[in-house]
């Protein structure tokens, strides 16, 4: 931990000592709900988010607050180590030649709607609910990679092996199921009179009402979209693999973990909902991932379980720009030439580009360092080959 503020309601934990004015400004308004548990803690990638940091966790006591999970809901990472020991620039761009043409990227979906036996199940979904509504475009949008920070990466393990890493969410789906519930959470608290500012976008259900149970289950079902999303996608590049280097390919380890949800813990004695915001469970013992850019090293981490951060760690690097200024104040060939240098492959081609930069994103080697406490490395991971949604 690198600080602590203690000029607010509750104190604020921080892994980091480069905070941003807006983003310590959304924590301070974390610490002084009235249902915040104990501390606000703040990973070191945190950055300003949308009502609440990105890279931050919140423990609430009896409500659960749909901006303090963020639009993406599920969006996670996963990461397959496979038998390869190495891999030709050349083998690699034929392998990426053949992700484009079965992974659609940014907005685009699948043109027909893929096997209903890859989605979550439906048993448990709620009659004329969001999840209900959007389940045949979702059917076209499972196995798909979005746009944004997401993004499709070959590496090279220090442990001899070469990784596929995927970093992508839940969707639309995700997205409609946070914007509905954020709304209703609104005008319920304007009917309550609520004590909580509107102007924060901390707008929240108390766990008992109906409306929190029906989010809670809509949350979870876009949790495990996401989660099929990813594996939709590896299965299909681990296809493209077998085609390429031969189908004696193989997956050693498969990880898979989420950075946006709330669900049910124990900390300090009492069950609260925890709240991870781009931020990611680091209980003792369990394994996780923390990517870096596209052209820095990413991580597989052991959780050492630190309760001061409600056992939690960074989700990655964090950016230090936003998307407008990374493309209006980054040298173009410059963060070519800082790619093309470690003879990665990748897609920077003009400004546009920018806002997925590695200039645009805070150094990985100081993200880890200030969560030493948080976790532990078990293998670095060098970028060889990089798709950006």
């Amino acid at each position: 931990m690198q600080q602590v503020i203690s000029t607010e309601k509750l104190p604020i934990k921080l892994w980091l000592d480069d905070i941003e004015p807006g983003a310590l400004a959304q924590a301070r308004n974390l610490t002084n709900l009235p249902f915040t548990f104990k501390h606000v803690a703040l990973m070191p990638d945190a950055h300003e988010g949308y009502g609440m940091p990105i890279g931050g966790v919140l423990a609430t006591t009896g409500v659960i607050v749909p901006n303090a999970v963020g639009v993406d809901i599920g969006c996670g990472m996963c990461a397959i180590k496979t038998n390869l020991p190495a891999i030709t620039t050349e083998t690699i761009k034929q392998i990426m030649s053949g992700i484009r043409e079965l992974v659609p990227l940014g907005f685009d979906h699948h043109e027909t709607r893929q096997d209903e036996t890859l989605m979550p199940s439906v048993d448990n979904i709620i009659e004329h609910g969001v999840v209900e509504r959007q389940y045949k475009a979702a059917l076209k949008q499972i196995g798909t990679l979005g746009g944004g920070n997401h993004f499709i990466e070959i590496q090279k393990g220090s442990d001899g092996h070469i990784w596929i890493m995927i970093h992508s969410g839940s969707r639309n789906i995700g997205l409609k199921v946070a914007e509905h519930y954020n709304k209703v959470a609104r005008k319920l608290n304007e009917m309550w009179f609520t004590s909580v500012d509107a102007s924060k976008d901390l707008a929240y259900l108390p766990i008992e009402t109906y409306e929190a149970k029906d989010y809670m289950k809509e949350m979870q079902y876009c949790v495990d979209f996401a989660f099929a999303n990813r594996k939709l996608m590896m299965d299909n590049i681990m296809g493209v693999f077998g085609k390429i280097v031969g189908s004696d390919i193989a997956a050693l380890d498969f990880i898979n973990i989420a950075h946006n949800y709330a669900r049910w813990e124990n900390h300090f004695g009492k069950n609260v909902l925890v709240h991870r915001k781009g931020a990611t469970s680091a209980r003792e013992g369990e394994t996780g991932i923390i990517p870096g850019s596209q052209g820095t090293k990413s991580y597989i981490v052991k959780g050492l379980g630190n309760p001061m951060s409600f056992t939690s760690c960074s989700h990655g690097a964090g950016r230090k720009m936003g998307r407008k200024q990374a493309i209006r104040d980054l040298d173009l060939e410059a963060e070519i030439a800082r790619l093309d240098e470690q003879g990665i492959v990748h897609a920077i081609r003009t400004k546009s580009d920018l806002d997925e930069a590695p200039g645009a994103y805070k150094s990985i080697d100081v993200v880890m360092e200030n969560q030493k406490d948080l976790v532990e490395i078990l293998v670095e991971l060098t970028p060889l080959a990089v798709i950006k949604g």
